[in-house]
């Protein structure tokens, strides 16, 4: 396979993801991106398969329905205040 992945394609790609590195971490992260690149290779040889051109809705249509009323929603909470759910603090 090619060389696909070049020392300015690392550079653009760290940019993007705002990491510096030196000359031999590009290097090396060019020959780690080659070999991820050829893993993905085999997916070329993945056989095609048909798909199904008609598909079945199996969901069910909406129901409108009533809702909890707010003290049925509070009742089970452990703690309330101004007819809200209290919870605790985070941070």
């Amino acid at each position: 396979m090619e060389d696909h992945v070049d020392a300015e394609a690392v550079r653009h790609v760290a940019s993007l993801a705002r990491v510096d590195l030196d000359e031999d971490e590009i290097a090396e992260f060019a020959a780690q991106f080659e070999e991820i690149l050829e893993s993905f290779a085999v997916l070329d040889d993945v056989p095609v398969v048909e798909s199904e051109d008609q598909l079945e809705n199996v969901m069910r249509p909406d129901e409108i329905s009533e809702g909890l009323s707010q003290e049925e929603a509070l009742a089970n909470a452990p703690e309330t205040e101004d007819g809200m759910f209290i919870g605790p603090r985070v941070g």
